[in-house]
């Protein structure tokens, strides 16, 4: 059985509230899920101590069996201090879209187009 250790939402409409827990991969996101690890709830101010609440103990027991954790659990746990950092690069977030780079090229072509005319 493949466990992962992920956010089922929780909540009302615009109001997000998650439990961090331990459940099959398989299942629904919001669906069955074997144990209840913690608490996120991200209306809190982040400095807030009851915004994330987690079982360390239990976080680390999972993880012996062999469960991984999505990547907005494994970035908490990272803060608290259980998981090591991991290195993350995504190269492609950084460039601008397909229209910004258009205006930038036609920006260049427009301060080239004096420079030459001066010449």
């Amino acid at each position: 059985m493949a466990m992962k250790i992920r956010l089922a939402r929780g909540g009302s409409k615009k109001r997000p509230f998650y439990r961090i827990v331990a459940a099959d991969s398989r299942m629904p996101r919001d669906g069955r899920f074997i144990e209840k690890l913690g608490t996120y709830n991200p209306l809190l101010p982040k400095d807030s101590e009851e915004r994330v609440k987690i079982d360390l103990e239990r976080v680390q027991y999972w993880l012996g069996q062999g469960a991984q954790t999505t990547d907005r659990v494994s970035r908490m746990l990272e803060a608290a201090g259980v998981v090591d950092k991991k290195e993350r690069n995504n190269p492609k977030k950084g460039t601008p879209g397909k229209a910004a780079q258009e205006r930038a090229e036609a920006k260049a072509a427009k301060a080239a187009a004096p420079a030459d005319a001066e010449e």
